[in-house]
This record gives C-alpha cells, structure tokens and sequence, in this order.
C-alpha cells in the first residue's frame, strides 16, 4: 500500500501515548495503534528510521529498538536496503479442535474459494492402507485442493477417504463445500490426531501455493475417526508467514 510517508509520520505521531514509559515503548504503542485501529494496513511501508528520528527528536537507537522489538514479534517485516513494513496478518486455526476453514476465512469477513486439483479412487498403497486402516488394495478415494483466502492460496489439502464409510465422496463438488463439512456430515468426527511440522515445500507445492520453494511452511497431517472407524487422513500444508496455530488449555 502506498501512502504519503508524511501521513504516515504523522498518524504515528498522533497515536503517541502522552505517558511516563520510555520512548522506545510509547512508539512500539503509538505503531501498534495504527496497526491495530486498521489505519495502517499490512504490507504497508512505515516511514524510515531517519524520518522517525527527526519527528520524534530522539536517538536512532531508540527508533531501532522499538522496530527491532516488534519485528521479532511478528508485527512488523524489516527489509534490509529497503525499509520496513506491516506485516501480512496471518490466519490463525484451533490446535485441539478441527474448524471449517471456509468457515474460519467467512469469521474473518473474507472470502473463501477452492481450486479442485485432482479428485479420484485408486487403489491403497502400503502408506495409505496403513493410514487410513484399510487393506492394500482396497479402493478409497483421494483428493487435492487449494484453499483461497481473497484469491491468495492459504492452504494445499492432500486426503485420502475410506470409501467404504464414505462411498459418494467422489461425487462432490468440493467447490461448494468443504470436505470437512461434508464428512462431518455423512460421518461426525468422534475423534482425531494432528502431527504438526515446519516443512519445505516440494517445487510444485511452491507454485500450488505461489510462494517460493525456499519458504517454510506449516504442515499438519490429521486423521479423525467417526466411532471406531478412520475416516479420513489430510495433510494440509499452508505458508509460514500466513498462518498460525492458536490453542488453549486450561491447567490439569
């Protein structure tokens, strides 16, 4: 996004607390502030460490410090040579519990959209009939889709289904609705397990998601049962620097 520095300068110097805390802390509130109140919106460009310093009449160091306090927390992205910018704000999913990422997308008032790359039944291989529980051979159904969140690629869903449990699941129109949704609603998750990894992309799990090969990723594999039987086993890989895990748990 590309605003006049001087109204930057100035938004920044407005949001500034009138407080007895340090200066490095009232300019880490007077940013956030503008982040937070959507006046400064991500990937924005902040003025430069040299127009900071000659607004605020404060050292260099000072400035620093607050931008190099915030960058560590993921607020902020420093580009050496280039400057600094608002970070993209980054999609968050539940640890312990399994959501609707179309759901989740629509609860962030965006728009959620799929690109179905493959959907088929093949016969299990080794891995997959040890996945899913089922005999080598045995015919289940197989899927790949891109999840868009306002037409970014957020998420790569890989899955395997037990076409025995879910005999028409290669007749959906997974443009429409979820396969969460859908299973969850032919076979109600009783039951499920994650395995949560930062990965490496393969080259064309780079280009499905438009990031680089380099990039990390995080990748979750899970599996969730309906009663005593294995359902369904996903893995779901979304981009590092757009997604986040949040969980909560209370003390035992």
């Amino acid at each position: 996004m590309n605003i006049p520095q001087a109204d930057t300068t100035q938004s920044l110097l407005n949001a500034l607390p009138n407080t007895n805390a340090p200066i490095y802390a009232r300019l880490k509130s007077a940013i956030l502030e503008n982040i937070q109140s959507s006046n400064w919106m991500p990937e924005q460009r902040l003025p430069s460490e040299a127009q900071m310093v000659n607004a605020l009449g404060v050292s260099r160091m000072t400035v620093n410090r607050a931008l190099r306090e915030l960058a560590a927390d993921g607020v902020l992205i420093r580009q050496q040579g280039v400057g600094t910018f608002v970070a993209p704000q980054k999609a968050h999913s539940a640890l312990f519990e399994v959501h609707n990422i179309a759901q989740e997308i629509a609860d962030r008032g965006h728009k959620h959209e799929t690109i179905v790359v493959g959907l088929q039944s093949v016969k299990a291989n080794t891995d997959q009939a040890l996945r899913l529980g089922v005999r080598t051979g045995e015919i289940i159904f197989k899927s790949t889709l891109i999840h868009l969140e306002d037409q970014q690629p957020i998420q790569l869903e890989q899955r395997i289904v037990n076409a025995t449990l879910v005999p028409n699941y290669g007749q959906q129109d997974f443009t429409q609705l979820t396969p969460f949704a859908y299973l969850n609603k032919v076979a109600p998750i009783t039951e499920g397990e994650h395995l949560v990894e930062a990965v490496i992309p393969n080259a064309i799990e780079a280009q499905q998601l438009a990031i680089n090969s380099t990039q990390a990723c995080l990748q979750i594999k899970r599996r969730t049962w309906s009663g005593k039987t294995i359902v369904t086993s996903a893995r779901l890989l979304s981009p590092g620097h757009l997604f986040q895990l949040f969980g909560h748990f209370g003390r035992i």
